[in-house]
């Protein structure tokens, strides 16, 4: 299996998250080092990872993966804020 990592960004004022990254094999080992390194919260969602791979850098993300989406930065937010 073909690993992959794709980093987002959602900025204040941003109509929705969008794509600043995409990598696979060696290069999503690397990205996700980097993310790690950053303190970065990493999530894995091989679906969702498949999808928004096939988008472009610099895009939004497809509002079929809004749901899923808001699962994951509530997620993360709930987490950063117990720290």
């Amino acid at each position: 299996m073909n690993k992959k990592a794709v980093a987002l960004k959602y900025p204040d004022g941003a109509p929705a998250p969008f794509i600043v990254a995409s990598a696979q094999g060696k290069l999503s080992e690397q990205l996700v080092k980097i993310a790690k390194d950053h303190a970065v919260p990493i999530v894995a969602n091989d679906m969702l990872t498949d999808v928004l791979s096939l988008q472009e850098i610099g895009s939004y993300v497809p509002d079929s993966t809004w749901e899923v989406l808001a699962g994951i930065f509530a997620f993360i937010y709930n987490e950063e804020d117990k720290k």
